[in-house]
């Protein structure tokens, strides 16, 4: 097997895996949500294989699953500085799927940390964001999480909207997991807004896509629920209703993660006091307090410290149900204490991390760049071209390279200064900069040596581009630079019509090509025929 052919199969063989890692990152991401602890090791394992193939977006994408299961766990420091710095690659990449949903991310670590404003702009992008082709589950995850920003910021019919669009596309698509989830949103925010008889109407289409679906409702589900029950006074209900979910089997319940059971604690401690049964309505808060203090709910354990002072000063313990109220209010300060800690944690860590990325690449810039001229140096096309080849193998797309040196350029600097050769360097380095449009590099490779790269242009088109340049340079004005010395260049240009081929061997069949067009009398492009383009008369400095 040749260089050019393993080159070829090596490149077909790493693409196939980039194309099957894709696959498996868009299953990840369209994974049931109740599933999404079972993304912690595949996203961690994908994130290791796209780094290994030099794939920093499949990386990004990877690294985003694991930020969306930090958060959910209630790990929102963790969570948030990783959305964040995805976040940041993703604007320098402009990758609109990538940018869609890493907003939706960072709209629930806003929503976690208690800053509506941010939690609105963050989901007003991840559907902005969104291009035609995205799967429609995705779809509505992100039109839910407008729908809830909106609500939680007062634009109640906007939000309901929202609601209905993201519902008609679950429903039409079949997704009973995800039609149950926006049902049950809808529901509780019916509760919240105090409409019984809509709520009521949604908890019937929840129980339709249910009993159809086969599968339980989940711990969040049923708190819902029980709260619509409650609405009403329908305290018995209340009861059968969470009995599933605070039974001994409540970890077969599809979902039951974080703050579910712990809610379902506290709704039915409410509901037993408002039903007069204070003694159960202790029981129920003491398993609450307890789920909290295991898993670190805070936001939860405030709430429980405020029932717990209802339940107080309902039975005429008035003391304790205002020393109650006071453990209340602090630890809702500590929650909010808490929440700006978090947030400024994390604003602080993508602060440091965009100031070092600055650093970053302003030193490796720097080390690609020509110090003269500005033009990418030797060292970048090193690096680039290889890629450039084998991005061209793979599509079985023409590739160019030209090699363009000035003529007698020792006669410039002997004749007038080196500081007037390091001026006509400059003004050259402009031209070829002006030549290099679209994915094309200009590079300086040392002395009055320069390199053209044209990924995607045939022949004919990189022909055509060098000899726009050789006459750009030589008719440009430099009469205040060099008084009558003329400047011109040479070009020496190769094409590769399906990138099947290697670094060296382009150079090589460049600099021969640049070889005959000196030979042949300067100020001249030379193609792989041999055969000269645009050819200018030569007169005496011409030799």
């Amino acid at each position: 097997m040749t260089t050019e052919t393993a080159l070829i199969a090596g490149t077909t063989a790493v693409e196939a895996e980039r194309a099957a890692l894709e696959a498996t990152l868009a299953e990840l991401e369209s994974r049931r949500m109740s599933r999404f602890r079972t993304l912690i090791e595949p996203a961690a394992a994908a994130q290791r294989r796209a780094e290994e193939l030099g794939d920093a977006q499949l990386a990004h994408r990877a690294r985003l699953l694991t930020a969306g299961v930090l958060l959910r766990e209630g790990r929102s420091a963790e969570g948030g500085q990783a959305a964040h710095q995805v976040l940041a690659w993703a604007e320098r990449h402009g990758t609109p799927y990538l940018l869609a949903r890493t907003h939706r991310e960072l709209a629930v670590f806003y929503r976690l940390v208690g800053d509506g404003s941010a939690q609105l702009t963050h989901a007003v992008q991840c559907v902005a964001h969104l291009t035609d082709d995205v799967p429609e589950a995705i779809r509505c995850r992100h039109l839910m999480a407008l729908a809830v920003a909106l609500d939680e910021t007062g634009s109640h019919a906007e939000a309901d909207r929202r609601f209905r669009e993201a519902l008609d596309l679950a429903v039409a698509v079949g997704e009973d997991e995800l039609t149950l989830y926006i049902l049950n949103n809808m529901a509780y925010t019916a509760y919240e807004h105090g409409d019984e008889a809509a709520a009521r109407d949604l908890v019937a289409r929840m129980l339709q896509v249910r009993d159809r679906g086969g599968r339980e409702f989940s711990a969040n589900e049923l708190d819902t629920v029980a709260r619509i029950e409650m609405m009403g006074g329908r305290y018995a209900a209340v009861e059968a209703t969470l009995r599933a979910a605070l039974d001994a089997g409540q970890s077969t319940l599809v979902g039951t993660e974080g703050d579910a059971l712990a809610e379902c604690a506290l709704t039915l401690a409410e509901a037993r006091r408002r039903d007069g049964r204070y003694d159960d309505a202790q029981q129920a808060l003491d398993a609450a307090l307890r789920m909290c203090a295991e898993r670190g709910l805070h936001a939860v354990r405030a709430r429980v410290r405020q029932e717990q002072a209802a339940l107080y000063a309902a039975t005429g313990r008035y003391r304790e149900a205002y020393a109650e109220h006071c453990a209340f209010h602090a630890d809702a300060t500590a929650l909010h204490s808490t929440q700006r800690e978090a947030r400024a944690r994390v604003l602080q860590a993508v602060f440091e991390a965009t100031e070092a990325r600055r650093a970053s690449e302003h030193f490796r810039e720097m080390a690609h760049r020509d110090a003269l001229t500005g033009l990418h140096n030797r060292r970048y096309v090193n690096e680039r071209l290889p890629a450039l080849i084998g991005e061209a193998a793979v599509r079985r797309t023409p590739i160019s390279l030209a090699i363009v040196d000035l003529d007698h350029f020792k006669r410039v600097n002997d004749t007038l200064s080196h500081s007037t050769g390091d001026t006509v360097l400059q003004h050259v380095a402009e031209m070829l900069e002006e030549a290099a449009t679209g994915p094309a590099v200009a590079a300086r490779m040392g002395g009055e040596e320069f390199l053209l790269i044209f990924p995607g242009v045939d022949a004919a088109g990189a022909a055509q581009r060098c000899e726009r340049l050789r006459l750009r340079i030589r008719g440009h004005g430099w009469g205040p630079v060099t008084g009558t010395l003329p400047v011109t260049v040479s070009v020496g240009v190769t094409t590769v019509l399906d990138g099947r081929t290697t670094p060296s061997a382009m150079l090589s069949q460049a600099d021969r090509n640049l070889y005959a067009a000196k030979r042949g009398g300067r100020d001249r492009v030379v193609m792989d025929t041999g055969a000269s383009a645009g050819v200018h008369p030569r007169g005496a400095d011409h030799r």
